[in-house]
């Protein structure tokens, strides 16, 4: 047995036209898959530095459009309003800055769940093709041996394989990245808490003032 033509290459290489049109969407989806993941871990690692930076009162980093927002809150001031409203002022303004953020952040994250779940079927549809085409094979000849099924069939496992192989990075990196933001907001949550408290501590009150101006 030939080894050499159960690789990916050969399978492709091997294929019909529509077998083919199928692996390559289904390859490109693997290669954007990764590039995702890539993106979105790099993301996170970051952002977790900024903020444990930020929480630890050194420079905020990738956090300053969320501490700016903090900022232009607290140079706000309102008639009759309370050292406790300003605090929760502050932090909603942080916060909504926070989740404009975050959702800029996670970047292509939703694609890996459309690419998670799109895959396996693309890789079905050649799969059902593949038979097809093998089923055709016996038709035309008249003959059910190995040799005339093989071919068809080679092609259908593969296009599955291309699309599992598209699937399931995408689908934990979809899950672990997803997970990952979500401590990351947890995290900066916590940051907008701390930082707000600050502003309007009344020993940081004049300081935080001048930032704002």
């Amino acid at each position: 047995m030939d080894h050499t033509s159960l690789s990916p290459l050969a399978m492709f290489l091997n294929a019909g036209p529509v077998g083919k049109v199928v692996m390559a969407a289904l390859l490109l989806a693997s290669v954007w898959t990764w590039v995702l993941i890539i993106e979105g871990a790099t993301a996170v690692i970051r952002i977790a530095k900024a903020t444990k930076e930020a929480r630890a009162g050194g420079p905020v980093g990738l956090l300053e459009p969320v501490a700016a927002a903090g900022r232009e809150a607290f140079a706000l001031d309102l008639p009759d309003e309370t050292t406790g409203d300003k605090r929760e002022r502050i932090a909603e303004n942080m916060s909504r800055a926070a989740r404009e953020f975050l959702t800029k952040a996670e970047g292509g994250l939703p694609n890996l769940a459309v690419i998670s779940s799109v895959a396996p079927f693309v890789g079905l549809f050649g799969t059902v093709w593949g038979i097809m085409t093998s089923f055709a094979g016996i038709a035309q000849s008249q003959d059910t041996s190995l040799a005339v099924v093989a071919p068809g069939i080679a092609e259908a496992l593969a296009a599955t394989a291309y699309g599992l192989a598209a699937a399931i990075p995408a689908s934990v990196g979809y899950n672990r990245i997803g997970s990952s933001f979500s401590r990351l907001g947890q995290q900066v949550a916590h940051y907008i808490e701390d930082e707000a408290l600050r502003m309007t501590s009344a020993p940081n009150a004049r300081r935080s003032q001048k930032e704002a101006a």
